[in-house]
């Protein structure tokens, strides 16, 4: 594998952000299903090790930057949930909706599905998908200008004399800045390692109606389906129907050990695909590769390997990740308003998913998606009828 430090960072840099930003959920729906403390940690070690191996394997398959996440919806629904069901029942309602996922992926319907959606709504869904991330950047300002103002400068620096290693130069500063402060707090950490525990699957309607249907739903609306288009925005082909049968294979394999979904990743994923980890799309995916072996560190350690990430000050990991996406916001704006036909429709895409909403347990990215569909196929319509 061709090795160079920005891939090193960018994979660094996807996983603290996916981490920092979710782990909370998880403790929080393992705790509402009725997990103690082994089961807890059982849940972090099965997530970080299926996402580490899936991104590990599917990236040197592919040779594209495929990324696997948790669903992070899906953490938010579990914890409204599962405290009306035994964490046994949960785990069979886990199995069920990974059951489901897999026949999305083998049947080919899926794929079909995408296969419909143009070049430029896809753009302008990602761009409203990571929108909140630039706009929380600059949020920053009132409460740590200096920190913002040094990263800004050194992110532009970076751009114009060290293009490739500018996300390296932004988080070493930025490190170097907290630690000087004092805001990382290290020294308390007291490294253990997680390992498995199994839960028997117990399987009702209640559950399958309550937990595994809204999870499926959930998990290929709100992930799968950016996640796709995120790779075909950044100018990849990926093997549609295999990445989705993978993911909810190992959903399968590890649901008894809490693996409650796998998906493709959405928001971190566009930090794996920018120019910025390379200039050449067809040798970026190293940086998911090393985004899946700190996965794998992070599964064996479990909870420390969370609470070293929650070390990192808040407001760091938001610069970092903000001005990592800044280069795919703009070039997804620019890709989705280009063309004269589809800007209609482009701009409600990226308004409705910047907005945010979301309405019967179907995120913002869906509705935004199904609108601008709608709008297109109306145009096309009218187009043909003149």
């Amino acid at each position: 594998m061709p090795f160079a430090l920005p891939h090193l960072v960018a994979g660094f840099i996807a996983v603290l952000v996916g981490y920092t930003s979710s782990v909370i959920l998880i403790i929080q729906a393992a705790t509402a299903a009725g997990a103690d403390t082994a089961q807890v940690a059982s849940w972090l070690w099965t997530l970080g090790i299926g996402m580490g191996v899936s991104c590990i394997g599917l990236s040197l398959y592919y040779r594209m930057p495929v990324l696997t996440a948790w669903s992070t919806p899906g953490a938010a629904l579990l914890i409204t949930t599962l405290g009306n069901f035994t964490l046994a029942e949960a785990i069979g309602a886990f199995v069920i909706s990974s059951l489901l996922i897999t026949l999305c992926g083998i049947s080919g319907w899926f794929d079909r599905l995408m296969r419909h959606i143009p070049a430029p709504l896809a753009a302008a869904m990602l761009a409203g998908v990571l929108l909140r991330f630039g706009l929380d950047l600059f949020k920053i300002a009132p409460h740590d200008p200096l920190l913002l103002g040094t990263l800004l400068l050194t992110f532009l620096l970076g751009r114009h004399l060290w293009p490739r290693y500018t996300m390296v130069l932004v988080l070493g500063v930025g490190m170097l800045i907290s630690s000087v402060r004092g805001e990382l707090q290290l020294a308390a950490l007291h490294w253990q390692l997680a390992s498995p525990v199994w839960t028997w699957p117990a399987f009702s309607l209640d559950a399958l109606f309550g937990i595994a249907l809204p999870l499926f739903i959930v998990t290929m609306t709100s992930q799968n389906m950016p996640g796709i288009a995120i790779l075909r925005a950044h100018g990849y082909q990926p093997a549609t129907s295999s990445l989705i049968s993978w993911t909810g294979l190992t959903g399968l394999l590890l649901a008894p050990f809490g693996g409650y979904a796998f998906n493709l990743a959405a928001i971190t994923a566009a930090i794996c695909m920018g120019k910025e980890v390379d200039p050449d799309i067809k040798r970026r995916w190293p940086a998911t590769v090393w985004a899946g072996c700190f996965y794998l560190v992070t599964g064996c350690f479990g909870a420390t390997v969370a609470a070293l990430f929650s070390a990192f000050p808040t407001a760091l990991i938001t610069c970092v990740a903000g001005l990592a996406l800044l280069g795919t916001i703009g070039s997804s704006l620019h890709s989705a308003l280009q063309q004269d036909e589809a800007r209609e429709a482009a701009l409600l895409t990226f308004i409705i998913t910047a907005s945010g909403i979301s309405l019967l347990d179907i995120a913002a990215a869906c509705w935004g998606l199904l609108v601008g569909l709608a709008l297109h196929w109306l145009h096309l319509y009218r187009q043909e009828n003149q």
